[in-house]
């Protein structure tokens, strides 16, 4: 679950409630007056940032809402920004539908959908960029889920690089796990000096997800890949354009949760289809 969906815990009926006027400006105002229930978000900014029939649902539009607040925390408040997707047709409201027949959401059919040129050269970590399957990744080294499951579909992944081309985004989640940015700008750092197989030891190292001074994480990080790498570098231009590719890439597919795969382009709930391909 996001971390937004978590704080922004409401009455709400995420099913359907009532609504009228399904128009850009009510849809904003509807969800900006549920979500202020909440007694820990300090401001609140509310916007539809696209609009998108619904062919399996008559009547129905969908919702890409951005959503911008500021929540109390200590020792200061912490903005989260994410995007939401919502269903109105005028009179109800609701964040999916379910296939009964399939079992499949609707709110994946009108997710934004993994673009060609997503799939960037220096976020190829193993195989051929010709290869029959490509499998996307999005992850947060400190994860406790990532670490238990990436670093192993990595290895079997790499095993087979005609048949597989495996491109790593990073995730950092950095109002849970906020050392977790530093390593991965030590990452990105680390491969621009040609260091091999980062990715995959990046999950090897051992510090505190909530440590949040910065040498200290390094130390945990040059101790296990053998490099030096220092605060300059994780300052440098290069890093800081691959770190904001990953996270426009991030924005633009609405990725909120980690580990996040996709196969061939579409996402993979399942995080199995790889092993399925022929």
């Amino acid at each position: 679950m996001s971390l937004m969906l978590k704080l922004l815990t409401i009455t709400l009926l995420l099913s359907s409630s009532l609504f009228s006027n399904s128009t850009n400006k009510q849809v904003e105002n509807f969800l900006k007056k549920s979500f202020k229930s909440n007694r820990n978000i300090v401001s609140l900014k509310v916007k539809v940032v696209d609009k998108i029939k619904v062919a399996q649902l008559t009547g129905w539009d969908a919702y890409i809402v951005s959503i911008d607040a500021m929540l109390k925390a200590k020792p200061k408040n912490r903005q989260i920004k994410q995007k939401m997707i919502w269903f109105s047709n005028g009179t109800l409201i609701t964040q999916d539908f379910i296939d009964m027949k399939s079992g499949e959401s609707i709110k994946d059919l009108v997710a934004p959908q993994f673009q060609p040129q997503y799939y960037k050269k220096e976020n190829l970590i193993y195989g051929n960029e010709d290869a029959t399957y490509k499998i996307a990744i999005f992850s947060d080294p400190l994860c406790p889920f990532c670490r238990g499951f990436v670093p192993g579909a990595i290895k079997e992944i790499k095993k087979q690089p005609k048949k597989y081309a495996l491109y790593y985004y990073h995730l950092p989640l950095k109002s849970l796990h906020p050392a977790s940015v530093t390593l991965v700008k030590a990452a990105i750092a680390a491969e621009l000096k040609g260091y091999g197989d980062v990715v995959l030891n990046l999950y090897k190292i051992k510090v505190n997800a909530r440590e949040k001074d910065v040498n200290k994480i390094l130390l945990a990080f040059n101790k296990i890949l053998k490099t030096n790498i220092t605060l300059q570098d994780l300052k440098s231009q290069e890093v800081t354009k691959r770190y904001n590719s990953d996270m426009k890439i991030v924005d633009k597919l609405m990725v909120q949760g980690t580990p996040t795969m996709y196969f061939n382009g579409k996402l993979d709930k399942s995080k199995r289809k790889y092993k399925e391909a022929k």
